[in-house]
C-alpha cells in the first residue's frame, strides 16, 4: 500500500470517531479544552492500537473478528445512543436541562465502539506484502485525532444552537450510526 492508499484508509477508519466526536461536542457543553484534547486522543489512540492488534492476530482469526464487529458497534453504540435519547426524553419536562457528562468509562466505551472495524483491517494488512504497519498505524491513529477534534468543534458550535435538543439529536446521532455499521458488515460486507 502507497502513502495514498493508507491515507484514503485512515480518513474511512476516521469516520465513525468523528461522528461520535460530534456528538460529543453537541451534547457535552461543558467539555473544556483538556476533554476535548482526551476525545482527540482518545480515539486517535484506539484506532491506532486496534489495526496494530488486528495485524498480529493475523489472518487466522479474520472470520471470528469480523463475525462479531458489526454486533460490538451496534451495542456499544446503541446502548450509549438509547441512554442519551431517554435522558433527552427525561429532561424535556424539567425547567433546566442536566448537563450531559462525558465520563472516561463512557469516553473508552466509544472508542472502543468506533475502532471496532479497525481490527479487521489490521488483519487485511496482515496479508498485504507491501504494508509497513507501523507507519500505517500512525497515519490512521494521527488522522483520527484530528478529524475528531474538528469534530468536537462543529458539534459544539452546533450544540449551542440546537440547545436542549443536542442530547436528543447526539442519541440519534449514536443510534443510527450502530445500525449503519451493523448494515454495512452484514448485507454489503
Amino acid at each position: 500500500m502507497n502513502l495514498a492508499e493508507i491515507l484514503l484508509t485512515a480518513v474511512g477508519l476516521s469516520m465513525d470517531a468523528f461522528a461520535v466526536a460530534v456528538t460529543d461536542g453537541l451534547c457535552c457543553s461543558n467539555l473544556k479544552k483538556q476533554q476535548t484534547i482526551q476525545i482527540g486522543l482518545c480515539f486517535g489512540m484506539f484506532q491506532g492500537v486496534m489495526p496494530l492488534t488486528g495485524f498480529f492476530l493475523g489472518k487466522a482469526f479474520e472470520s471470528c473478528i469480523t463475525a462479531v464487529d458489526h454486533y460490538v458497534a451496534l451495542i456499544l453504540l446503541g446502548y450509549i445512543g438509547i441512554k442519551m435519547i431517554l435522558d433527552a426524553v427525561q429532561e424535556s419536562g424539567q425547567d433546566t436541562p442536566e448537563i450531559y457528562e462525558l465520563t472516561p468509562k463512557l469516553l473508552i466505551l466509544q472508542g472502543i465502539a468506533t475502532s471496532i472495524d479497525a481490527l479487521a483491517v489490521g488483519v487485511s494488512f496482515a496479508v498485504l506484502a507491501n504494508v509497513n504497519i507501523f507507519c500505517a498505524v500512525a497515519e490512521i491513529a494521527v488522522i483520527t485525532c484530528l478529524l475528531s477534534l474538528t469534530g468536537v468543534r462543529f458539534g459544539r458550535k452546533f450544540g449551542r444552537k440546537l440547545g436542549n435538543r443536542a442530547l436528543l439529536t447526539g442519541g440519534v446521532i449514536l443510534v443510527c450510526l450502530g445500525i449503519k455499521i451493523f448494515i454495512e458488515h452484514v448485507f454489503f460486507h
